[in-house]
């Protein structure tokens, strides 16, 4: 088990209430999005998104270690 910070933006930041949060986890990202997709209402699959970890893009499929910074990135708008 894995202590990780989790960073919110746009519509996550919004569904979570929250801009970060700490979580024990000890899975790949993908589990780690769809236990926080389940805990906080999150409607974007995990194909609409990117995934970072500790500032660089990574795959679904990587596990973070203790201390990691997980990032999960929504389509953004701009105008």
């Amino acid at each position: 088990m894995a202590a990780i910070t989790v960073l919110y933006f746009a519509s996550l930041r919004d569904a979570a209430g929250v801009d970060s949060e700490s979580v024990d986890h000890a899975g790949d990202l993908r589990a780690l999005y769809i236990g926080l997709q389940a805990k906080h209402g999150f409607v974007l699959p995990i194909e609409r998104l990117r995934v970072a970890m500790n500032g660089a893009f990574v795959r679904w499929d990587d596990v973070p270690g203790e201390g990691a910074e997980v990032v999960f990135i929504p389509p953004v708008s701009g105008g």
